[in-house]
């Protein structure tokens, strides 16, 4: 029923056994290892696994690499396809979890669930579609001003303990309904690294909701390579600015609609939530007297 895709780079060993170990579960038929790095060290790691497939190829990009392991199951019988970083681990009943929410959700395309770091802090890996602030210029922002628009785009104000709708999920664990390709396509192979989530998720947005699912929970042992490294932080904006050139940098109808309803859901949310807290505290005092 699930195909998985993983795609590695002179990927360590520990990290990449350790994603496998999360791929046990028996609706698993088969897995694709993309090695943009072409490692033989990799390679031979790969033939203990039955199920697992090596594709050695050139370092053609993060989305690039997912679309050759896609076209071998776009015709398939398969169901569900998860698009997967080498460095997340889950328990292998989050799988069965998922499926069996999405077999009673077909307008759902696309699905993450709840995510943290190995150390327990959350991850926000459900977002606004980003403007070009939020993207490029605020790596150059002081740290203060650059927090405000932090807050607002990773959502800091949703309460995470339920579903959303939500256009821009982040691109480590992407739980997809394999029939999303035919109608939207696969990942957009001239952004090379850092965007293809954004931009698939979006496509796919159009015409399914695309849920953060807060009711399991994987954890992504996240890098942040851009923060640190100069190269992908140079690749990062390159795939910026190819992103922003194919949608808009400042005028996006889409993202402008899209955002707005995210923000106003949350703020419905937190008023209920406030009203809730409110009548609470007077039946606690009520109960009292």
């Amino acid at each position: 029923m699930i195909t998985v895709s993983i795609v590695t780079y002179k990927t360590n060993l520990e990290e990449l056994s350790r994603c496998l170990q999360s791929l046990t579960s028996s609706l698993i038929s088969q897995i694709y290892v993309i090695d943009n790095s072409h490692q033989q060290y990799i390679a031979d790691f790969c033939q203990q696994y039955a199920n697992v497939e090596y594709i050695g190829s050139d370092n053609v990009g993060y989305g690039a690499g997912h679309n050759q392991a896609l076209r071998q199951v776009l015709d398939s019988d398969k169901k569900y396809h998860l698009v997967l970083n080498s460095d997340v681990y889950f328990e292998p009943s989050v799988l069965e979890k998922i499926c069996r929410y999405m077999d009673e959700n077909s307008d759902v395309g696309q699905l993450i669930p709840n995510t943290i770091y190995p150390n327990g802090d959350l991850q926000y890996v459900c977002r606004l579609l980003p403007t070009p602030v939020n993207l490029i210029f605020r790596r150059f922002m002081p740290k203060m001003i650059a927090k405000v628009f932090d807050h607002r785009f990773l959502l800091k104000d949703y309460d995470r303990g339920k579903a959303m709708d939500i256009p821009f999920l982040l691109g480590s664990f992407m739980f997809f309904r394999i029939d999303c390709f035919h109608k939207v396509g696969l990942f957009d192979e001239n952004i090379f690294m850092y965007m293809e989530d954004i931009d698939i998720t979006r496509r796919i947005h159009k015409y399914y909701k695309t849920l953060f699912w807060p009711y399991v929970t994987i954890v992504h042992a996240h890098k942040a390579e851009s923060y640190k490294n100069k190269k992908m932080l140079r690749t990062h904006i390159k795939s910026a600015v190819k992103y922003f050139n194919k949608w808009g940098w400042l005028f996006d109808k889409e993202r402008t609609r899209w955002n707005a309803q995210v923000m106003s859901a949350i703020e419905r949310e937190l008023e209920l939530s406030s009203v809730k807290n409110k009548n609470m505290i007077i039946s606690q005092k009520m109960a009292i007297d």
